[in-house]
């Protein structure tokens, strides 16, 4: 009997992703399985509240305190969450230092696990299939893309997140801000810079 029920949720589902979620949104809360304004109130604190700040923040406190650098590097999860950095999606974080000798880069090659209470919602191309595959193939042609030439002389080395375990990258501190506090600082620091595919703003 052929497949021509088109009552069936997917049936109505267009094929564009965006127009895919926002059809399934529709329907879910025409159902009343969804409530529409804490779906928004949940995007809004990722997006915006929380956004890549809080990992700024990591980062920066790392950049001026030795100790918690080597706590953060040790032991990332409990000191994150001391900061009040815990959660969905944050539950196991471990932070990779980037120097002049490793650049690390970030990706999830099976699906987009990625640190939510830190970096906020993952962008797209972090999710897309072509940034998952390449990353691991060809990082530097993929950092390349991203505006990120490294010398022969370092080394690249990928992290695939999983289910269990999320990563931070800490970027090298730009030199010449030896004399920003830690807000300024927090200000350099790009969601990109702390997976890998960027680096920090340099100091004006």
């Amino acid at each position: 009997m052929p497949h021509d029920d088109h009552d069936h949720p997917h049936a109505l589902l267009p094929p564009e992703p965006a127009l895919r979620v926002k059809a399934l949104e529709t329907i879910l809360t025409r159902k009343g399985l969804i409530d529409p304004a804490a779906l928004d109130e949940i995007i809004d604190t990722y997006q915006n509240k929380i956004g890549p700040q809080n990992g700024a923040r990591v980062v920066a406190k790392a950049w001026l305190d030795p100790d918690f650098k080597r706590a953060l590097i040790e032991d990332a999860t409990p000191v994150v969450a001391d900061l009040g950095f815990y959660g969905r999606q944050g539950e196991h974080i471990v932070v990779v230092e980037n120097t002049p000798e490793q650049h690390n880069m970030v990706v999830c090659t099976l699906c987009s696990c990625y640190p939510w209470p830190l970096l906020g919602i993952p962008p797209g191309w972090y999710k897309s299939d072509a940034y998952r595959a390449r990353a691991v193939r060809e990082p530097r042609k993929v950092l390349a893309e991203f505006g990120v030439t490294l010398s022969a002389e370092t080394a690249v080395r990928v992290w695939d997140s999983t289910a269990e375990i999320r990563y931070l990258v800490l970027p090298m501190r730009p030199e010449g801000t030896e004399g920003l506090d830690e807000d300024a600082l927090a200000a350099l620091v790009t969601r990109d810079s702390m997976i890998g595919t960027g680096l920090p703003k340099v100091s004006a």
